[in-house]
């Protein structure tokens, strides 16, 4: 894969940043790996004491660093990145093909009404006022989104992000040309690549799985603690029959039998 030189993953990255430790020392800021020939600087994070996978960024609203970065989308409340670029692809072009069907429609069932009864487009308008608002939200919808997804379509094809084009990574820099290692040279290799490709598996599920395992281990605590502390209630209830033998089933006080045994009469 593109990343087949990088083996370097977070838990082997973590670098102790305690400054009560002796031997601290700051971790290098950068390191180049090479990736399909090309050198490509890692940054380092402090904050998730990772050197960054390439193209990786770390977005402070999801408060982790992200593989294959692209951009934080409000509008879905996520980071769009290697996992789910695909489907977010695939939902702005669904979404402009759905505006241009509601606006090619609204407009033919107003002008098929107008030439159906003979009447004028403002008479046909009047009648069927659900088809004017239809149309007019598709129409001002559809360039917001037609536009999103023509970009977007050309990220794929170059093989590119968002975060890669704004910064212009592979731009051409003082008349040296910068070249992408992550495309293969081809418009339909790069869809098929980032459309049809694998699917990965979260990188966060693994600290997911810790803390699973702690609150299973907590709630196992809590369990023990409980039925041992119920046996000391029940073993100091019983404390109070130690003298006791069972009369008929049921436990009786020594001390309370002495009471009611009828007393030997002294002689006089």
């Amino acid at each position: 894969g593109d990343e087949a030189l990088f083996n370097d993953r977070g838990a082997d990255n973590n670098v102790d940043l305690t400054q009560n430790s002796s031997n601290f020392r700051n971790p290098p800021r950068t390191k180049d790996v090479l990736v399909n020939g090309e050198t490509v600087k890692l940054k380092y994070c402090f904050t998730c004491k990772i050197f960054r996978p390439p193209r990786a960024s770390h977005c402070s609203m999801c408060d982790n660093c992200i593989e294959r970065f692209d951009h934080h989308c409000p509008w879905v409340g996520n980071c769009v990145g290697k996992r789910n670029y695909r489907y977010f692809y695939l939902m702005i072009v669904t979404i402009t093909i759905l505006c241009i069907y509601v606006l090619a429609f609204s407009i033919a069932h107003i002008v098929m009404l107008s030439r159906e009864k003979e009447n004028t487009l403002i008479s046909a308008m009047s009648e069927t006022p659900a088809s004017v608002i239809e149309a007019l939200i598709a129409f001002f919808a559809v360039w917001s989104v037609l536009g999103l997804a023509g970009f977007h379509s050309y990220l794929a094809g170059t093989n590119q992000t968002t975060n890669e084009e704004i910064k212009g990574s592979w731009a051409q820099r003082h008349g040296e040309v910068v070249r992408n290692p992550y495309t293969t040279n081809n418009c339909c290799g790069n869809f098929t690549k980032i459309l049809c490709g694998p699917s990965y598996s979260s990188l966060l599920r693994l600290r997911e799985d810790k803390n699973k395992e702690k609150r299973d281990m907590e709630e196992v605590k809590k369990k023990i603690e409980k039925l041992m502390f119920e046996q000391q209630n029940n073993s100091d209830s019983q404390g109070h029959w130690t003298n006791s033998q069972p009369h008929n089933g049921i436990p009786v006080d020594h001390t309370d039998l002495q009471t009611q045994l009828p007393r030997t009469p002294t002689p006089s």
